[in-house]
């Protein structure tokens, strides 16, 4: 008999660790700034009003980059709480420095695998939303098995969300976008908010490497899923 105990907490990592130049400023502000705003990933359970200091709706953020759209969403919904996950330090550093210039207290930030913070911290039914912003493509089809954007990760993921909780994915490679249209289709618990991807809702702000994009005609595909209500 096979022991899948161990077997599910293995997983593909869908990014790669990279040695990326952390500046002086952003180390500052993970020196100084990541013990206020930082969660240290543990394997337990993770109180979010607790973490936050106050009820209020709940967003995942999955993969931020340098924090920048997170930022900026958050300063314009002072409403909700961002739970922000990075694995890259000159990413995190760059948001502690946001969080600072722009006094935001609405953030907080773990750096770990989006997959086990997951699995581990986040309880059924605690989120209100998921934010998946541009994932790494994986673009080579030898490397497409390392998407974060499958099956069994939306599974988990669905499960983490309150009845009419979504998920807003963001996507500018074709193929990827189609993937994941086809993966939160199939998902049982999810049903789509347009006929196939949603115009770009108003909160989530244009990059700049996006708006170079448009300019040259390339195409960016959003998706709105929500979880059904029973």
């Amino acid at each position: 008999m096979t022991d899948t105990t161990d077997l599910s907490k293995r997983h593909i990592r869908s990014y790669v660790l990279r040695q990326g130049r952390v500046s002086t400023a952003q180390q500052r502000a993970i020196d100084t700034m990541l013990p206020r705003f930082g969660i240290h990933y543990v394997a337990q359970p993770l109180n979010l009003d607790q973490a936050f200091g106050r009820a209020a709706p709940k967003i995942l953020e999955i993969g931020f980059g340098m924090g920048d759209s997170t930022a900026t969403i958050a300063q314009a919904h002072p409403e909700n709480d961002y739970l922000a996950l990075e694995v890259h330090s000159p990413g995190v550093g760059n948001l502690l420095k946001l969080i600072d210039a722009q006094q935001l207290d609405n953030i907080r930030i773990i750096q770990h695998d989006a997959v086990e913070v997951l699995r581990d911290m986040i309880g059924d039914n605690t989120l209100d939303g998921a934010h998946i912003f541009f994932p790494d493509p994986w673009h080579k089809a030898r490397h497409n098995k390392r998407r974060l954007i499958q099956s069994p990760f939306i599974a988990q993921l669905v499960h983490k969300l309150k009845p009419g909780g979504y998920i807003h994915l963001a996507t500018d490679w074709q193929d990827y976008a189609e993937q994941m249209l086809a993966v939160l289709a199939a998902e049982p618990l999810l049903q789509n908010t347009a006929d196939a991807y949603a115009p770009r809702p108003a909160y989530r702000p244009l990059t700049k490497f996006e708006q170079r994009g448009l300019k040259l005609g390339h195409g960016v595909w959003d998706l709105l899923f929500r979880r059904k209500t029973p």
